[in-house]
């Protein structure tokens, strides 16, 4: 028997000797065992809901500008950038890693292109090149991050704690030092069209995010290594013993979660019209990324969780950051209060998915 996992949880499946495919797993043709895997999966999908409900009533409560259109586009401007680097790290956690370095990733990418594309009166290295090809340039440093971090794991057999830590302050000295800690601005308008265009009243921003989204858990729910991604996290060595390239997947895994960093970081450069050398690592993104991932339901231990239960993360993130906005609350209560409703999200989803939420022991 191999245990393989999928978005709505772990299954047991039988293999037949010589890995010549799967066989039906016991009860699974029963309409009990159908409804009942049917049943964990919409309660781990819905599990936000209640807090979310909540947060909307608490949020109506404290400004009537709260429940209008232009409210809710900023705050799906605002959080874009933060869901598109959600998506990232959760396919890096699936497989059951994780990397620090995508918040660095989410600076250095955009600061690099800018760096070629301004003028040098604007601290630019003098190339002009054309923003088409920064963007160009901003995905290759993604690529290029994501696989040194994964050939160094995953090849190298090295801590992923401890080589995303160093990755993060390597990168982050290399988006400060390039541009002596400097801000880029005056930025063409194709380079931040991507953060700073609306359509109507929709933010381009929020748009390209759904997207990132829909098709990411699309890939992980029908395409075959989208479903290898789930086996990899949820047993390695069944994974490699019914023919799965682990190695490949989580190298892979790693190489997009950078490049999904690095197009969050084009996304945030644009929303703010500049680079600065405070993007992403002195910002701290990553702890907001993290817990985006874990209250939407992503486990750490890999293996298990979706893209629905991620975007609920990040949405619930971006709706407690404009209350907080519109009730003028200090800057010095922010974090405090911003880890107690994280901390309550988590149990109350908890109580909500029952066992379908709960962390394997």
């Amino acid at each position: 028997m191999i245990s393989n996992h999928t978005p709505d949880g772990p299954v047991r499946t039988a293999v037949r000797p010589g890995g010549a495919g799967p066989d039906t797993p016991a009860g699974a043709g029963k309409p009990g065992a159908w409804l009942r895997s049917l049943n964990v999966g919409v309660l781990r999908e819905v599990a936000l809901l209640p807090v979310l409900v909540l947060l909307i009533v608490v949020g109506t409560v404290v400004s009537p500008a709260f429940l209008t259109v232009s409210n809710f586009a900023g705050i799906g401007q605002q959080s874009s950038a933060l869901g598109v680097v959600v998506v990232g790290e959760s396919l890096i956690l699936l497989i059951g890693g994780m990397d620090l370095s995508l918040e660095s990733t989410f600076g250095l990418a955009p600061m690099v292109a800018a760096w070629l594309i301004v003028p040098v009166s604007a601290y630019g290295n003098g190339a002009n090149l054309s923003p088409y090809l920064g963007i160009v340039v901003l995905l290759a440093v993604g690529a290029v991050v994501g696989l040194v971090n994964g050939l160094l794991i995953v090849k190298g057999r090295l801590n992923g704690f401890i080589v995303t830590l160093g990755m993060t302050i390597v990168l982050a000295g290399l988006q400060n030092g390039i541009v002596k800690a400097q801000s880029l601005f005056n930025l063409p308008e194709p380079f931040s069209y991507l953060g700073a265009a609306s359509i109507s009243q929709v933010p381009v921003s929020l748009i390209v995010a759904v997207v990132i989204f829909v098709l990411v858990g699309l890939f992980l729910r029908y395409h075959r290594a989208g479903r290898a991604i789930y086996a990899v996290g949820g047993n390695p060595a069944a994974a490699r013993a019914a023919g799965i390239k682990v190695e490949r997947i989580k190298i892979g895994a790693y190489v997009a979660g950078s490049v999904l960093a690095a197009v969050g970081g084009l996304m945030e450069s644009g929303r703010v019209s500049a680079v600065t050398g405070q993007q992403g690592y002195q910002e701290g993104i990553i702890f907001s990324v993290f817990a985006a991932a874990v209250i939407g339901g992503v486990s750490l231990k890999g293996g298990r969780g979706n893209m629905i239960g991620a975007a609920s993360g990040v949405i619930l993130l971006g709706i407690v950051q404009d209350i907080l906005d519109l009730a003028q609350v200090s800057n010095y209560w922010i974090e405090a209060i911003d880890g107690t409703v994280i901390l309550f999200a988590l149990f109350l989803a908890r109580i909500v998915g029952g066992e379908s939420t709960a962390e394997e022991r």
